[in-house]
C-alpha cells in the first residue's frame, strides 16, 4: 500500500482538507488475473484517477484483468458527469472486456455503480452484486450462485 506523502490524491486530499477523503485499498492478484479495490467513506475523481494511474504504473497489472470494486463504506460520492465522464473515457485503465462487478450495500452505492455501468460500451461484462463473495464468484466463474 503506498503511503500519503507518495499517493497524489491523498496529497492532494490533504492539501484541500477533505477530511473524508481514504486512499482507497487495492490489490492485483495475479494468478486469478483480477484486481480487488475499496473505497473509503468518500470516492472523488482525484481518487479514482490516483487508482488508475497506480494500476497503469503496476508491473503486475494487465488491462484484461477483471475488477471489484467494494462500495459498501462509502457515504459520499464527490462526482459530477462529467468527472464520471472524463473517468470512463480518459482515466479507466481496464479493457472493454473486462469484467467488472461492483458490491454495492445502499441505494446511493447502487446508483454510483449503475452510472458506470452506463458509461461502458460492453454492459454484458458488468454486474453489481451485495456481497464479495458473489462478486468473486461472477468474475471467476460467470455465476453469482
Amino acid at each position: 500500500m503506498p503511503n500519503e506523502k507518495s499517493d497524489p490524491a491523498a496529497v492532494s486530499a490533504r492539501n484541500s482538507g477533505r477530511s473524508l477523503w481514504t486512499s482507497p485499498e487495492r490489490e492485483i492478484d495475479v494468478g486469478k488475473r483480477l484486481v480487488r479495490v475499496r473505497f473509503g467513506r468518500k470516492v472523488s475523481e482525484t481518487a479514482i484517477a490516483a487508482y488508475a494511474m497506480w494500476l497503469r504504473a503496476n508491473p503486475d497489472f494487465d488491462p484484461s484483468f477483471s475488477e471489484i470494486v467494494d462500495l459498501r463504506q462509502v457515504e459520499q460520492f464527490d462526482l459530477q458527469g462529467d468527472d464520471m465522464l472524463k473517468l470512463a473515457d480518459q482515466v479507466d485503465p481496464f479493457s472493454p472486456n473486462s469484467k467488472r462487478a461492483f458490491v454495492a450495500g445502499n441505494t446511493e452505492q447502487k446508483y454510483a455503480a449503475k452510472m458506470h455501468k452506463l458509461l461502458r460500451a460492453s454492459k454484458e461484462n458488468f454486474r453489481i452484486c451485495q456481497t464479495m463473495d458473489e462478486a468473486e464468484r461472477w468474475v471467476l466463474t460467470g455465476s453469482t450462485k
